[in-house]
């Protein structure tokens, strides 16, 4: 029998704690030119068997938040400020052995290209088997039933003659099952997907993005779901935050986000969105671009785009505030708007 590493104590389940928290997570990059905020101030929950989906345009931040929930910031790239707690305990500084035996346990991440985490000189079951040994109390033969039923359970059809093939006799929708098998086969309480739907085609998105939500219940994994589609995010997530230039900008049930959103970015980006069926001439445009590191203006960063700022916008930053059923970073919601002079929008802004 080969030698294991041992196997990582459990904090037994709180169902009074989210599973995940970010709070007032401040992520920095220093430079030649001075010290760049990546991420700045921001905080959310992840529940037991709850998908969160985190939106943005590229350079928002998404997957760096990702990134540094599983321990994975590239040097120089720190966390500078706030917390990450799981299950209630932090693991924002946990020394790189305990996070290394973590990440795979407990979190589990999914890339958006399946053969960088795949090892093309590896069958894909002495991938799983080898995680699996790594984390779990299994013996070897326990370790190759339990990946051929997980190859079965993802949709991998003849599981047990496929999983002594090698990454490249897959396709790429069969790849990203696998990779989903191999984040599910330390059965982690939580899962990053980042982009995971992206190089595949329309049909093998659908079938992926229910994969998740079926694991997802069965398992009450809860999932970070990261991606630039709001189309996936509708169909997938129960929950839905909104990141721009670094910070979130709203979040909220899916479901309000989607049909009655209320900071003027989320506005902006389902506007972009075509619907079938509906007789729209020209899709909303939101001008401009997101603004470099370097260069985050004063006040709310999405206020040389907006359409709707006014004086405040350009001068002092806005937190989260109730706007309805979701949270909002704008001061369209300010609950002394009304009695503020220069509120009203500024033209052509």
């Amino acid at each position: 029998m080969r030698s294991r590493s041992p196997v990582i104590y459990q904090v037994p389940a709180r169902e009074d704690v989210p599973l995940l928290s970010v709070r007032n997570l401040r992520i920095e990059f220093p430079s030649r030119r001075g010290t760049l905020v990546a991420i700045d101030d921001v905080s959310f929950d992840i529940a037991r068997g709850e998908v969160l989906g985190v939106v943005g345009e590229s350079g928002a931040g998404k997957s760096l938040t990702g990134a540094a929930i599983i321990g994975l910031l590239e040097p120089p790239g720190r966390i500078a400020g706030g917390e990450i707690l799981l299950d209630g305990e932090p693991i924002h500084a946990l020394p790189a052995e305990r996070m290394r035996r973590l990440r795979g346990r407990r979190i589990a991440m999914i890339f958006q290209d399946p053969l960088t985490s795949l090892n093309p000189l590896y069958t894909v079951g002495q991938q799983l088997v080898e995680t699996m040994l790594t984390h779990l109390d299994l013996s070897d033969r326990q370790a190759r039933e339990r990946a051929i039923e997980l190859l079965e359970e993802v949709g991998i059809p003849a599981p047990r003659e496929r999983i002594d093939h090698y990454p490249h006799q897959f396709s790429g929708g069969m790849r990203q099952r696998v990779v989903i098998a191999l984040a599910l086969c330390a059965e982690p309480e939580l899962i990053i997907a980042d982009e995971p739907t992206t190089a595949l085609d329309v049909s093998v998105q659908s079938q992926i993005i229910a994969l998740l939500r079926r694991l997802c219940r069965q398992h009450r994994t809860a999932v970070m779901l990261v991606t630039h589609d709001m189309g996936v995010i509708a169909e997938t997530a129960d929950r839905v935050a909104v990141m721009y230039a670094g910070r979130l900008a709203e979040i909220g049930p899916v479901e309000e986000v989607v049909r009655r959103p209320a900071h003027p970015y989320t506005r902006g980006l389902m506007g972009s969105i075509p619907v079938l069926g509906a007789d729209v001439r020209r899709l909303v445009q939101i001008d401009g671009a997101m603004p470099r590191l370097t260069a985050i203006p004063a006040g709310c960063a999405f206020n040389p785009r907006c359409g709707e700022a006014f004086a405040r916008c350009r001068e002092v930053r806005p937190e989260l505030l109730p706007a309805g059923a979701t949270r909002a970073a704008c001061w369209l919601y300010a609950d002394d708007l009304a009695s503020t002079p220069g509120t009203e929008p500024v033209e052509g802004a």
